[in-house]
């Protein structure tokens, strides 16, 4: 097993902007760092709030980021708040794709593309 000190280690910086939540993940997503996000995506559901999921720092994602990100999703349905996600690249677009998740939440390029999809009168 892979020594802790050598494993990239996973963030979550949250910040408003705009009236949206965004999470900025950073790092390895999998079932040993999934936790700290599951805190900030449970913080940040609330009726009418809108969430960024900012996944453009994220080197890694295994199913189980992936599950915290679906079920979080319905969450945010029930709650009557909306989960969107951005900056899907490399490895973790590609999960994305392959699983068929893309295909079930609003992307977008960037933190500016997904605010200005408000703006502009589209998410």
């Amino acid at each position: 097993m892979e020594p802790e000190a050598d494993r990239e280690r996973f963030t979550v910086a949250v910040t408003t902007v705009d009236a949206a939540v965004v999470l900025a993940l950073a790092g390895e997503l999998d079932h040993d760092t999934a936790q700290p996000l599951r805190d900030a995506l449970d913080s940040a559901l609330a009726p009418g709030r809108r969430i960024l999921v900012d996944l453009a720092g994220l080197g890694f994602c295994d199913s189980t980021g992936l599950n915290v990100l679906l079920n979080t999703r319905l969450d945010a349905q029930q709650a009557g708040a909306v989960l969107e996600l951005v900056g899907l690249r490399g490895p973790v677009a590609r999960m994305f794709r392959i699983t068929g998740a893309d295909g079930v939440f609003p992307i977008h390029a960037d933190v500016t593309e997904a605010l200005s999809a408000v703006r502009d009168g589209g998410a």
